[in-house]
């Protein structure tokens, strides 16, 4: 077997083989061995079959499985022996097609990992948000956890006002004529949520408990189904009941609630979250700041194999996320085409950062060592409350410990990177100014 390797781009190779005439041969007269022990035609006997006749019929047959076989092993043979770093599967763009006695020839197109050299990655400026406590934020906080823990109970009052909720029956009609989903006889709304069709909620505002009323609104031009998209329509509402939110009182029974002894506690606590996530915020933002300037001294082509695995990953991590809040892309108007149009870039540039921190691994010969894996095990352990024996048996697997010391990889350039940069910390209102300048 001969093969030529020519690079289409810095991402896309092409592969050119020819399969020598006496393997091609050997591997037709095995697919028809294998072929006429099972082969059953009418007048013949099971492995009995006339060479010519199974010719005749099995022909498409045979061809299918000795491409199958002359391709995957030739293939893939090319990819190890010389070191392609393929990152999709191959597409064959062009074949001789078989006949014994002669060569089999065919090209095949593959992705693969570009060869990225880092340049200027040392001696950046980065400005990082100075973090300036809320005052205002604990008790923000406790406003929103009193209102998770509110009790639903009919309103004394006989009108409906903004904050109330509504059980509502309803049905939309479009020139008359009722459309699909849009009608419902026990739906729970909050007025104010802005949940619904722009300008339905605010018309129900004042409406009497057993009031019927008919509401005109139009759909938005980017609702997530087209046919009512930017379409006036008509809905026939009656409220059915109204109810209030009744607040609990804010004192240690209510900490109770969160597993506190009493409200001081949980004040705290709120406050000590509150500070962790700002400064991961923080911190995050610093690292978003570092691998943009990175992109930007670094151009270079990525993969759209690569491109599409990061898609999918984003996109199962926010369907994961909005499920366990009980909702769905679908609600937000969106779908998997529209998502991938939506974050597209941003894969690119994830992708593009994975790599790069990848290579100044290799540039300055970063690496994760066994007394590290085994520190950040115990650290695990503990931050997760549980046993680190178990701990280990997890990331004993291949999957679970080649993304641990991958995270860890990452972790070991970002402090190599910062320890080389130059980092000022910045108000808020500066690090926006600056921004704004940039773009």
């Amino acid at each position: 077997m001969t093969v030529q390797v020519e690079n289409i781009s810095s991402v896309k190779k092409k592969l050119s083989f020819e399969v020598p005439a006496e393997t091609v041969s050997a591997e037709i007269e095995k697919a028809y061995q294998k072929i006429a022990k099972t082969a059953k035609i009418k007048g013949f006997r099971q492995g009995k079959v006339p060479r010519g006749v199974i010719e005749k019929y099995y022909a498409p047959q045979m061809e299918e499985q000795v491409l199958n076989r002359l391709i995957n092993d030739t293939y893939f043979k090319a990819i190890v022996d010389n070191r392609i770093a393929a990152v999709s599967d191959p597409e064959i763009v062009e074949g001789s097609g078989l006949e014994p006695g002669k060569p089999f020839t065919y090209q095949a197109e593959v992705e693969v990992k570009p060869e990225v050299e880092v340049k200027d990655y040392t001696g950046l400026s980065l400005q990082r948000e100075k973090f300036e406590a809320d005052p205002k934020m604990v008790e923000s906080r406790l406003d929103e956890m009193r209102a998770s823990r509110a009790q639903m109970e009919v309103a004394e009052r006989d009108e409906a006002k903004e904050g109330d909720f509504l059980n509502i029956a309803f049905e939309g009609f479009m020139a008359g004529q009722p459309f699909d989903g849009g009608k419902s006889d026990d739906h729970v709304l909050e007025l104010g949520s802005g949940s619904f069709i722009p300008g339905f909620e605010a018309q129900l505002e004042g409406m009497k408990r057993g009031e019927e009323r008919e509401i005109e609104v139009t759909f938005p031009e980017d609702y997530g189904n087209k046919q009512l998209a930017g379409q006036p329509a008509t809905f026939k509402v009656k409220v059915k009941e109204i109810k209030a939110k009744v607040l609990p009182e804010l004192d240690d029974e209510f900490a109770k609630g969160f597993g506190l002894e009493s409200l001081e506690e949980l004040r705290g606590k709120i406050d000590e979250n509150y500070q962790t996530q700002e400064k991961n915020r923080v911190e995050g933002d610093l690292k978003e700041r570092l691998m943009d300037e990175l992109i930007a001294r670094n151009p270079f082509d990525v993969p759209e194999a690569m491109v599409a695995s990061q898609l999918k990953y984003m996109l199962e991590n926010i369907r994961n996320r909005m499920q366990s809040q009980g909702m769905s892309l679908e609600m937000l108007g969106m779908n998997e085409e529209s998502f991938g149009q939506m974050y597209r870039d941003t894969a690119v540039n994830q992708v593009k950062g994975s790599l790069i921190l990848e290579a100044i691994a290799r540039q300055e010969n970063l690496k994760v060592e066994g007394s590290e894996i085994d520190d950040k095990l115990l650290k695990i352990a503990e931050m997760a409350n549980a046993p680190l024996d178990a701990v280990k048996k997890y990331y004993a697997g291949d999957d679970a410990r080649q993304g641990l010391m991958a995270q860890m990889l990452e972790e070991k350039v970002l402090e190599f990177l910062f320890e080389k940069s130059t980092v000022v910390d910045v108000a808020k209102e500066e690090l926006a100014g600056a921004d704004k300048d940039q773009e």
